[in-house]
């Protein structure tokens, strides 16, 4: 029981050697590309990750991506249950996983 402040205290250490890491580590190119909008940073995001120069393809794919989300419609759950084709794939889901918390598998 004396040693439980130790076992405490360990978490320090990856926490400060993340907190120490974290500035120096690139930031995410699909971040830099969508959420802040500077494209020449993304690009050179990309140019370090995938090691090639010409990354406007990739660059290209991101964007693409984007607008395909932009136009996807979301589906609250009701309407979700009406829709004949996801109902009972939904259904099944909620039931395994109401089974699994019922099953004590997470107190185990």
């Amino acid at each position: 029981e004396s040693r439980w402040p130790y076992l405490f205290g360990a978490i320090v250490v990856p926490s400060l050697t993340q907190v120490v890491i974290l500035p120096f580590l690139p930031e995410s190119p699909r971040y830099l590309l969508l959420e802040k909008h500077n494209t020449s940073k993304a690009e050179k995001a990309f140019q370090t990750f995938l090691g090639k120069e010409d990354v406007s393809h990739e660059v290209e794919e991101v964007l693409a991506e984007s607008r395909v989300q932009r136009n996807t419609k979301l589906m609250s759950i009701l309407q979700l249950l009406r829709t004949r084709a996801a109902r009972w794939q939904v259904i099944t889901v909620v039931v395994t996983m109401g089974c699994y918390q019922l099953c004590g598998l997470n107190a185990v």
